[in-house]
């Protein structure tokens, strides 16, 4: 007789596992998810094989008027992202500065543009000639109003000063994310204003400005479609052109919805990279969880 059958007894026989079963975990949640993604993946299919006419679709994918559209677009996303950048990096400057005019002004401007909607600040500019015919110095130089503010410029101007006051925060937020004690440092050396942001400021806070910069960017992208009611030439506007003479309207949608998804991904695969480059050397928050 081993001292295991010594040892034992009736009640530990209770707790014996080894003739219990292993049964894997049912995740009912997945179950429910999946399902949900069944049938909505089963109604596109549903909504594809519908009326649409996917040979306008692809006869108009690549059509010259659209191609001319994603370049407008492209364009004004840059530039007024450009406007809305230096803008904001100067307003957020401006805000946290101790003088009191400054700061003001920078509160003021915030408070304006971001309270006006993108669509109506577009429409102001563009019928800036109503009660401006003219700009410049009188006895100098003057134009008329209409010849400068074409819908490119009015849609710049509109959609760039918008979205300055909103990088402005972007911005604020991420210089008071450095900590004070840089500040300090850097005057301890010597630096000046502009020296410390350029030097030290700057690229520490660039990781925290850089996702919600990057998000401003990619709807920047979308936000570009306003400008089709100014008469800008973009994606939209020149696919809503197309779709009045041949009367295909959803085929071109489909048109323009593909190119805004294509330039979208793209930015935001740019975004994940930048992000990297600008995390690197701080610790992953994957990676601790």
């Amino acid at each position: 007789m081993n001292v295991a059958s010594l040892t034992s007894s009736p009640t530990d026989a209770k707790y014996e596992i080894a003739h219990l079963k292993l049964v894997p975990k049912r995740h009912i949640g997945r179950m429910v998810a999946a399902g949900i993604v069944l049938l909505l993946l089963a109604g596109l299919v549903r909504f594809s094989v519908g009326q649409i006419e996917w040979s306008y679709v692809r006869d108009f994918l690549f059509a010259p008027a659209i191609l001319a559209g994603l370049y407008n677009t492209l364009l004004m996303t840059i530039a007024a992202m450009g406007v809305g950048i230096v803008l904001g990096v100067v307003i957020a400057i401006m805000r946290i500065s101790g003088n009191p005019v400054l700061s003001s002004i920078a509160i003021g401007y915030v408070w304006v543009f971001r309270g006006a909607p993108a669509l109506l600040q577009l429409m102001l500019w563009f019928n800036l000639a109503l009660i401006f015919p003219t700009l410049g110095i009188p006895g100098l130089f003057e134009f008329r109003t209409v010849d400068v503010m074409t819908p490119f410029v009015a849609a710049v101007l509109g959609l760039g000063l918008s979205q300055g006051a909103y990088t402005s925060e972007v911005v604020r937020s991420g210089l008071l994310s450095v900590d004070s004690g840089q500040y300090e440092a850097a005057r301890t050396i010597g630096m000046t204003q502009m020296m410390m942001l350029r030097r030290i400021v700057l690229p520490q806070a660039m990781r925290v400005m850089v996702p919600p910069v990057g998000n401003e960017v990619i709807g920047m992208v979308k936000l570009t479609s306003l400008a089709s009611v100014i008469q800008y030439s973009e994606i939209l506007h020149n696919a809503q052109i197309i779709y009045f003479a041949n009367t295909r309207v959803l085929e071109l949608l489909l048109v323009a919805s593909f190119w805004y998804l294509l330039v979208v991904s793209v930015l935001s695969v740019g975004q994940h990279y930048i992000e990297r480059y600008f995390g690197r050397g701080s610790k992953s928050i994957r990676s601790s969880m």
